[in-house]
């Protein structure tokens, strides 16, 4: 129980159904339609939309999702890869020849063709029902009547401004006189509203054949970017078969490569040979081994974690008891490792939200564009922002992710689902880019090793390892760093909040819900 003289929030209880999104907006959306006779699909994808509106920093219909889903809350967890991939003509050989040594974040060449609408119509016309055009109409609505910029989308958007400038459409539509939009200031998005209909009335078809994909291209083309019409119509994404590891007597299940997710599995597994329930949870012990154990999965993820279309990733091999029972060793509790690699980090923005609906239908479901506001390229027609998930590829032909035709980049936002006995116990999630691993392991360990309900494993404050630091939040108690710091570990502030996420806790003995909403966002968890 929280200490109710402090500030915080309790965690939301309900019987029949609980949503849990960053922003209030996408939370009721859902949650109306739930109320309406929709069912989770449908919820998450009406709160993601809503979202591609409201949070236009963060997600978009120009960006990629990725869902895990377990209908009626037992048996299989049903995985759906929504990343888009390079364009056909992006061979190696052309951006050798051209000079290339990365992949700029603000080019054509960071955009991969979206997978989100893809992924929501897939979803909609499989498990949803209730029909696309009632679940995108809030989304509509906001585009074109207007919504409230809220104070972390307005301090997101600041960050940005710069790269909004660069393209006319970005700047005319997000830097409206010239300014970032303030906290309070209602903004509209005509264009996109427009978008959002003719994807509401004719489906995928509507994004990726017609004169959405043609505004699209023709941008992109006009920049120096590869993309045709054809890339856009190939584009689909596919159910695949979900990763899992056991924690605790629960096991968790993450997307598959080229998703990241395999990163947080590895670090479960090597965090499952301590005893963290008898430490502090923000002591430095706790934290020590949560950072090295991150340092070693993160040098996984980026020596190996590639499109298993292109490159074999070993995924049974790398979640075998006995590779992690070696990599272990490397794990001195008393001190840091100096002779790890420094992992390839980058910041970025996404959405993610949990919903269970009465019928116990669980969601974990995340959509991005990746930095904030992608590439900060937009249709000129369409309002549609693209991202920039191409930055994740090498130009390096020995990597296993070196760019190449129709292939998906190393993909960051990771839907997490734990389940215990073939029944969910939540589905969850922690959003920031390359953080998200760490992020979804403390706070899965947050739940499972020291009992917190979702709100309180949320809220705790949280570290982070990058560009050879350990970066902490402002709530990390002074002594801990001091230790921390003693281990060998040289500690830094977070400049920003460490990642936001949500999650929603199944009691299937009492019949309830409990919900959690990260605090660093703007949004909440809601139910009845």
């Amino acid at each position: 129980m929280r200490d109710f003289q402090l500030p915080g929030r309790s965690p939301v209880r309900a019987m029949d159904v609980m949503v849990a999104t960053s922003h209030p907006l996408a939370s009721a959306a859902a949650l109306t339609l739930l109320r309406e006779g929709g069912n989770a699909i449908d919820a998450a994808i009406c709160a993601s939309a809503v979202l591609a509106v409201v949070e236009p920093q963060s997600t978009g219909i120009g960006g990629d999702c990725f869902c895990l889903y377990v209908p009626g809350g037992e048996g299989s967890v049903l995985a759906y890869n929504g990343a888009g991939r390079a364009p056909g003509a992006a061979t190696i050989d052309w951006y050798e020849e051209q000079g290339f040594t990365e992949i700029p974040a603000d080019s054509p060449h960071a955009v991969t063709i979206p997978g989100a609408i893809d992924a929501w119509c897939r979803l909609s016309a499989d498990h949803g029902c209730t029909p696309l055009e009632r679940v995108l109409a809030p989304a509509i609505h906001y585009a074109e009547a207007g919504y409230v910029i809220h104070d972390r989308v307005e301090a997101d958007w600041h960050e940005a401004k710069d790269l909004l400038a660069q393209d006319a459409t970005a700047a005319r539509i997000f830097l409206p006189g010239g300014a970032v939009p303030r906290a309070g200031d209602v903004h509209r998005q005509p264009e996109l509203a427009r978008s959002l209909r003719l994807i509401a009335a004719n489906g995928r078809a509507a994004f990726y054949e017609g004169e959405l994909a043609e505004d699209l291209v023709a941008h992109l083309r006009k920049i120096g970017g590869l993309h045709t019409l054809d890339d856009f119509a190939a584009a689909g994404g596919e159910y695949v078969e979900p990763v899992r590891t056991s924690y605790r007597g629960t096991d968790v299940w993450q997307m598959p490569p080229s998703n990241q997710g395999l990163t947080a599995l590895v670090m479960l597994n090597l965090l499952s040979g301590f005893d963290l329930a008898g430490l502090d949870p923000l002591g430095a012990e706790r934290l020590h081994l949560e950072v090295e154990a991150g340092r070693l999965a993160y040098g996984i993820r980026d020596e190996l974690i590639a499109d298993p279309d292109h490159v074999e990733v070993p995924v049974d091999a790398l979640l075998s008891s006995s590779y992690a029972n070696g990599l272990r060793g490397r794990i001195d509790p008393a001190i840091a490792n100096a002779e790890l690699p420094a992992a390839v980090m980058e910041p970025s923005d996404t959405v993610y939200l949990s919903v269970v609906d009465r019928d116990r239908n669980a969601v974990s479901f995340i959509n991005s564009t990746y930095h904030s506001f992608g590439s900060g390229l937009v249709g000129p027609k369409s309002g549609i922002v693209l991202q920039n998930r191409g930055k994740g590829f090498r130009i390096d032909r020995r990597h296993p992710n070196c760019i190449a035709p129709r292939k998906c980049p190393l993909h960051t936002i990771m839907p997490g689902m734990a389940t215990r006995n073939g029944r969910v116990v939540a589905p969850f999630g922690v959003m920031g880019g390359d953080y998200q691993p760490f992020g979804n392991v403390h706070v899965l360990s947050n739940l499972l090793d020291y009992g917190m309900d979702p709100q309180a494993a949320i809220d705790l404050p949280r570290v982070f390892y990058q560009k050879g630091e350990l970066i902490a939040e402002r709530g990390v108690p002074a002594a801990t760093l001091r230790a921390l710091e003693a281990r060998g570990h040289k500690v830094g502030p977070a400049e920003e909040a460490l990642g936001g996420g949500q999650m929603v806790l199944v009691d299937w003995d009492r019949g309830t819900l409990t919900g959690g909403s990260d605090p660093r966002k703007d949004g909440l968890a809601i139910g009845y």
